[in-house]
């Protein structure tokens, strides 16, 4: 099982602040680090200092950390022209060294797209928009240097594309697509994913996902197993009780509902719920969302007495 770091920035976090903890989850011989995409905070907290752009920081990331993997759950399909996402996501992957895994989803957050001014079209449509993006980006990285990628489809057209420039990992980076959808997320999975993540679900309902998807897989020709399995959820473990009463109380949730929905608790009941993960569903990779930035000892924490665990 491979441990990876998930935060969400958009509830209130600077750049800095999410340099020091891809740092401290460099040095702690965490897998990934990862961060949403949003630019409107969720729930009461304040929010400040205000979002910060997903690609933009991880190309400082980039520069700024050496080993550790890094990435997106997920990009939102709705920011940004597919050609000109291409671009962007292959430029940082040529300046982390071939470091970054690649996660977008169709778009969803209604008040963050009022807010803004972006347009959040029909679930159908939007849907549709997402497939083509898929297909675009993807398309355009693979897309041999010396020739052209066009496409024709309902919401984008690309003429002679030169499909630059080319990401350091070729064919392309990793694609991470997720989600419960019962039908065309696991056929799009199919189609484009090297992961697949369920993201703060239950076991019963991840483990149904991931056997659709690998249906799907398979219908198109793919070995099951191809598609790595992973899953996110929200972590607050403690030495003690009090330890994971305090981490509780910081990110304003309920130790005992953390318990039930997320990876809370003890170490002994951490190490439990991330096997009984494992065992039910099969996943190799788990993204701890961490929504406290400030506590660093948290991340020592899991990496000193979990991660030797489930490794």
């Amino acid at each position: 099982m491979e441990l990876r770091i998930f935060t969400e920035p958009q509830q209130g976090a600077s750049y800095d602040d999410l340099l020091r903890v891809a740092k401290a989850s460099e040095d702690a011989g965490f897998g990934a680090f990862f961060r949403s995409d949003h630019y409107l905070k969720m729930g009461s907290v304040s929010g400040l200092p205000g979002p910060t752009d997903a690609w933009i920081t991880l190309a400082g990331l980039a520069r700024e950390t050496s080993r550790i993997r890094l990435g997106t759950l997920v990009t939102a399909a709705t920011f940004r022209h597919p050609s000109v996402l291409a671009i962007s996501v292959a430029q940082v992957d040529q300046m982390s060294g071939g470091r970054i895994e690649f996660g977008l989803g169709s778009g969803w957050y209604v008040d963050e797209h009022t807010a803004y001014g972006i347009d959040l079209p029909p679930t159908r449509e939007l849907f549709d928009r997402y497939s083509e993006q898929l297909a675009i980006i993807t398309g355009l990285w693979e897309t041999p240097e010396g020739q052209t990628f066009c496409f024709d489809g309902e919401h984008y057209t690309l003429k002679n594309a030169p499909g630059l420039p080319k990401p350091a990992q070729r064919p392309r980076p990793p694609v991470i697509l997720g989600g419960t959808g019962k039908k065309r997320t696991p056929e799009l999975a199919a189609r484009y994913a090297d992961e697949f993540n369920v993201p703060f679900n239950d076991i019963e309902t991840a483990a149904a996902q991931y056997e659709r998807v690998d249906a799907a897989a398979e219908a198109m020709g793919r070995k099951r197993g191809d598609i790595i399995r992973s899953a996110a959820l929200v972590v607050a473990v403690g030495k003690n009780d009090a330890e994971v009463s305090r981490r509780a109380d910081a990110i304003g949730r309920e130790v005992e509902e953390l318990k039930t929905n997320g990876v809370a608790g003890s170490v002994s009941e951490a190490v439990d719920k991330i096997g009984r993960w494992r065992e039910r569903t099969g996943i190799t990779r788990l993204y701890l969302q961490v929504l406290d930035l400030s506590d660093l000892d948290h991340l020592d924490l899991i990496a000193s007495e979990i991660m030797p665990q489930v490794s």
